[in-house]
């Protein structure tokens, strides 16, 4: 369908945004969302050559930084107020969903994955709350997995995180909810990313996944995005502590 076939938010124009990880895959549509939206758009990723490409072509903010590095983040998310204003939209989308075995695993790298896969989250919404406390409104949207939900293994760190965002997330709303804060997870299936598609994709994954799903065809990057869209929107106003599943009926 053409994206005048879906929704305009106007709550969205001129609403500061800022999404992580932001240079590819899901979030790179989101950026590209956001900003056909009206919103002004930052995103944080490590990615500078994606990264500038995905600027340039939605006229959105590009900061490059690596979210384990908590001083950098903060930094960057101090350099995004500068330049737009504060973020009332934050959206905790960067992940790595590397396979890696139980045997495997030794405690730098358990410290690694929590840290590309949860800390950052806590961080990034601890940045941001100043500013949306002040404007009396807010919405963060956590990326969760349902990697854990139907019990994938090959990847016991990643599962470990993303179950834990939806503690995060409860949490959060409880906390920020007094001055009207809204925080959800959004929970996507097997998103037919670049990155999947080159690494686990084979004709028989894709065949036995999409055979399992309710709707059978494969979830796309702007059915998450358009999600999040409504999330971040006035729409959802009384919407928070919650999780929504995109992913065609299958969990």
């Amino acid at each position: 369908m053409a994206e005048d076939a879906f929704a305009t938010y106007p709550s969205l124009r001129g609403r500061v945004v800022l999404i992580t990880g932001g240079a590819s895959g899901i979030g790179a549509e989101m950026v590209a969302q956001f900003a056909r939206q009206g919103a002004r758009v930052a995103f944080l990723d490590f990615d500078a050559t994606n990264g500038a490409n995905v600027a340039a072509s939605t006229g959105s903010l590009f900061l490059q930084c690596d979210l384990r590095d908590i001083a950098a983040l903060r930094a960057a998310i101090a350099d995004v107020r500068a330049k737009l204003g504060d973020p009332l939209v934050l959206v905790n989308n960067a992940a790595r969903d590397d396979r890696h075995g139980l045997e495997t695993v030794e405690p730098d790298y358990w410290d690694e994955r929590m840290a590309t896969n949860l800390r950052h989250m806590f961080f990034c919404a601890q940045a941001v709350a100043p500013g949306m406390r002040a404007a009396k409104q807010g919405s963060i949207i956590n990326m969760g997995s349902v990697s854990w939900m139907s019990g994938q293994g090959g990847m016991p760190a990643y599962t470990a995180a993303k179950s834990a965002v939806r503690g995060l997330t409860r949490g959060l709303a409880r906390d920020l909810g007094g001055d009207n804060i809204r925080v959800n997870e959004l929970v996507p299936g097997w998103v037919f990313t670049e990155r999947q598609e080159a690494l686990w994709a084979t004709p028989e994954a894709v065949a036995n996944h999409l055979a399992a799903q309710s709707i059978h065809r494969k979830v796309m990057p702007p059915d998450i995005a358009r999600m999040a869209l409504w999330l971040a929107a006035d729409d959802s106003a009384m919407v928070t502590a919650q999780y929504f599943v995109v992913d065609g009926g299958k969990v």
